[in-house]
């Protein structure tokens, strides 16, 4: 029993030892690797690089390798972390100046060994980095060194740069801003003014900061590619989203293409100094369906969450993207403090020892140590000398002061210049006088400042990330159509594998599909290989959510009551595999069923059973004279007799109202939401009018999913017979010429202006009655002249493609246009009809056709 109590005694537990050492180890992660601390906004590693670079300084290029090998006095974590990191720091173009191949942001290709490439510090960064006179310095990890505890930066570089990094139990992730937005933020903040700041990505793009929360935790930042559509076949990239390169991108999209997400034809890249990816569609696929769905399922956009974590105190602490900027100018603000005290000590030291200096030698009081016999009496005899002229001087008189002056050469004595001390003495004072009123207007003083900075390094500093808000896309509206849906009506199979079976329609392999079977069921699912949904099957067809336009007409047979109804329905919001009773107590079968896309209503007629006492066999029956209710509605009763078949009589028009439609000048989209400017209600045939600053015109569908480019300059609905007057410069004649026309239908891609080199579209108007005041350049001895003319009198209705009528002169100093009362716009004449016919180009409109099913009894 004794030994086995020796035996526990001698038993370590190490769970509390565990829970120690794992508490210092990520203590020692975030503090001293992963977080940038909130002074400097540097890592160690970054910090202990920089201040290598400082001491290895003589103005010339050092190898990476050597740097990296110096910095290892520093930095106990290998060689591989101290280059990764240096790489970083030069890709972002800000502290250092680079020579070699430091890699490449954009295509992600890697910076070559560090034997190979060179580096020394940028002239931006030896300004705002450096001053050992404010800077604290703790000893390096062996002791065998010093290094800063942190740099004394004048600047928000934390914010310029951006910072990344993965610690034990937290994460930071700041983004990265423009150099001279915040240069104009701190400005504000010292003016007393609040500050907001966006980040500004080197990859340039459009980005939305909506859901930015300043960079806070639970923030989101999307990001985009640039994209635009060179013709109808191909698709351009030349701005990459934030985190991405051209090898992500370019394998992203191929991925979706393998999956059957989009469908391209082949990919392009020309990729130098700027981005170039030229996406290459498949004849019958739309580039703007392609835009959207390269947004939806590739990294054409990405979502960031940024976290803005610090260290302050030696604690992690989370802040605002704003709150981060105003400490750092602060913080500058204090360290410009610091530097005028050091400064002025400085100043006020060289007066002093200046003073004493011409008061000792011009009062000849170094004779008065000929007689001392030991060095205590030659500093009592300098001190006694000197005491009657002190009274002026701005410090006091220390054994080191008198030291100094014991150590003054004969030969500068006898060569001493009273004149020339006095003038040295009035320049310091001048310099104390400015440092005193800098500090006085440290505010101002801090301003003057972060504008020098601006004057000396903002140029080239642009804004490169584009500021847009973005527009929701829905995947299932995007998706390319990579799969085929097959039915097998009687056995009530459905599913892309049936390909033995009936072809329906070509879908994607996220969509729904819902059915309708004979017995009066209605349900939707899921596309997928085979799925059983009933048998007699008599419609099924790709559901779209939230759809209001699709109406479904409706006769069926209540097998209850033996009645026969009719009824009119939408479809836009169920829930999946549920089975939804279309027929009234759910024992009914359907007798007629059509699908209507923009709900068109037809006649039918319907034939009754010959019976004894029935005189009419038929019905006449138009679905136009019912209104559209809820799929579970009951309908109106066609007859209680019984009912042989139902035949189509007359197809219908659509008994919807016109669609509203608005254009949304930010996300530069169509709309039924409501958001943007106000085109008009849309009728099936009814077009849009688009102008773009190129001169070039077209008459367009109003399908939401098209894309308009930032050229566009007028976008309005179309009216065959409305008149549109504009004024050109023609390049080659060098005169400017006006002309009114209609537009003809089916126009597109047609040019309203001369093909000339040089011509350019100055004024365009849709206004039935516009002036133009016309101001010309003022000749020489005489007034400015200005005239406006009646354009509707200048000249009369022409073709589209002509020239138009020359305005006298082309000393033209601007235009504008003067748009008068509207009036009802007058029916098109045969001649103008007649001129409509010249030069037209032809739009193929994709017509959806109804999906229509008769049920012979």
């Amino acid at each position: 029993m004794d030994k086995n109590n020796d035996l526990i005694k001698d038993v370590t537990h190490v769970s509390g030892m565990y829970k120690n050492w794992f508490l210092d180890y990520a203590s020692y992660v975030i503090l001293e690797r992963s977080v940038p601390l909130i002074e400097d906004g540097l890592k160690p590693v970054q910090r202990r690089i920089l201040h290598s670079l400082k001491e290895l300084d003589d103005g010339r290029f050092h190898k990476v390798a050597n740097v990296v090998g110096h910095s290892m006095k520093y930095h106990p974590h290998g060689d591989a972390s101290i280059y990764d990191a240096m790489v970083q720091i030069g890709q972002k173009n800000l502290l250092l100046d680079l020579q070699g191949n430091w890699g490449n942001t954009l295509t992600g290709d890697r910076a070559a060994a560090a034997r190979y490439i060179e580096v020394k510090l940028s002239k931006f960064a030896l300004e705002v980095i450096y001053n050992p006179k404010v800077t604290n310095y703790i000893s390096s990890y062996d002791g065998r060194s010093k290094e800063p505890q942190n740099f004394p930066i004048k600047f928000p570089l934390l914010l310029a740069q951006g910072v990344e990094g993965i610690a034990v139990g937290l994460s930071t992730k700041i983004l990265p801003h423009n150099f001279n937005e915040l240069i104009d933020g701190s400005i504000k903040i010292l003016k007393g003014k609040k500050a907001k700041i966006y980040p500004d990505f080197i990859t340039g793009g459009t980005a939305d900061f909506s859901l930015y929360n300043d960079g806070k935790r639970g923030g989101k930042v999307r990001v985009r590619a640039k994209l635009n559509i060179v013709d109808s076949k191909t698709i351009s990239i030349n701005e990459l989203p934030f985190g991405a390169t051209t090898t992500s991108l370019i394998n992203s999209i191929i991925k979706a293409n393998d999956k059957g997400k989009i469908k391209i034809k082949k990919i392009e890249d020309n990729t130098s100094e700027n981005v170039e990816i030229l996406v290459h569609l498949p004849s019958g696929i739309s580039p703007d369906k392609s835009i959207d769905a390269l947004y939806s399922f590739t990294d054409c956009e990405l979502s960031i969450s940024p976290l803005g974590c610090v260290i302050d105190n030696d604690k992690p602490r989370f802040l605002g993207v704003s709150e981060m900027l105003e400490i750092s100018t602060n913080h500058t603000k204090e360290i410009l403090k610091q530097e005028l005290e050091v400064t002025l000590d400085e100043y006020e030291n060289k007066w002093h020892y200046l003073s004493l200096e011409k008061i000792f030698i011009e009062n000849r009081i170094y004779r008065d140590i000929e007689e001392c016999e030991s060095w205590d009496d030659v500093i009592v005899a300098i001190r006694k000398g000197i005491t009657p002229f002190i009274q002026d001087l701005i410090k006091e008189v220390t054994d080191d002061d008198i030291i100094r002056l014991t150590e003054i050469k004969i030969k500068k004595i006898s060569k001493f210049d009273l004149a020339k001390a006095d003038h040295d003495l009035i320049k310091i004072e001048e310099l104390i006088e400015g440092v005193k009123s800098n500090l006085a207007n440290l505010t101002e003083y801090a301003i003057s400042y972060f504008k020098d900075i601006k004057k000396k390094y903002g140029q080239g500093w642009v804004r490169k990330t584009e500021i847009k808000t973005f527009e929701n896309i829905v995947a299932a509206k995007v998706v390319a159509k990579n799969q085929k849906l097959y039915v097998n009506r009687e056995e009530g199979f459905i599913g892309t594998s049936l390909k033995r079976d009936e072809f329906v329609c070509e879908c994607s392999d996220i969509d729904d599909v819902i059915v309708f079977r004979k017995d009066g069921k209605m349900l939707v699912t899921k596309v997928d290989k085979k799925t059983f949904v009933g048998k007699d099957i008599i419609h099924l067809s790709v559901f779209k959510k939230k759809d209001k336009r699709t109406t479904y007409n409706y006769i069926y047979r209540d097998n209850n009551s033996k009645n026969t109804y009719m009824k009119r329905f939408h479809v836009s919001s169920v829930t999946r595999d549920k089975e939804y009773n279309i027929a009234k107590s759910g024992n009914g079968e359907c007798l007629y069923m059509t699908a209507n896309p923009n709900g068109e209503a037809e006649s039918v007629v319907v034939h009754l059973r010959a019976l004894q006492k029935l005189k009419k066999l038929k019905i006449d029956v138009n679905f136009a004279d019912l209104a559209i209710k809820g799929n579970l509605s009951v309908g109106n009763i066609v007859t209680k007799n019984p009912v042989k078949r139902v035949e189509l009589k007359e197809l219908g028009h659509s008994t919807l109202s016109a669609r509203k439609i608005w254009y949304d000048p930010v996300v530069m989209k169509l709309n039924v939401e409501g958001r943007g400017d106000y085109l008009g209600e849309f009728s099936s045939n009814d077009k849009i009018l688009v102008v773009y600053k190129s001169g070039t015109l077209s008459l367009i569908n109003f399908d939401i999913s098209r894309h308009f480019n930032d050229d566009l300059l007028l976008i309005e609905k179309w009216k065959p017979n409305k008149v549109i007057s504009l004024v050109q410069f023609e390049g080659v004649k060098n005169q400017y010429y006006i002309k009114r026309f209609l537009v003809p239908e089916n126009t597109a891609n047609s040019s309203i202006i001369s093909s000339s080199s040089g011509t350019r579209l100055e004024v365009i108007s849709t206004n039935q009655n516009p002036s133009l005041k016309i101001e010309y350049i003022k000749e020489k001895n005489k007034d400015r002249k200005v005239s406006t003319i009646n354009i509707n009198e200048f000249i009369s209705v022409k073709g589209i493609t002509a020239l138009g009528n020359k305005l006298s002169g082309n000393n033209v100093k601007s235009f504008e246009l003067i748009e008068g009362p509207e009036e009802d716009v007058v029916e098109i004449s045969k001649e103008n009809e007649e001129i409509q016919k010249e030069d037209t180009t032809i739009i193929i409109d994709e017509n959806s056709t109804d999906n229509q099913f008769k049920l012979e009894l």
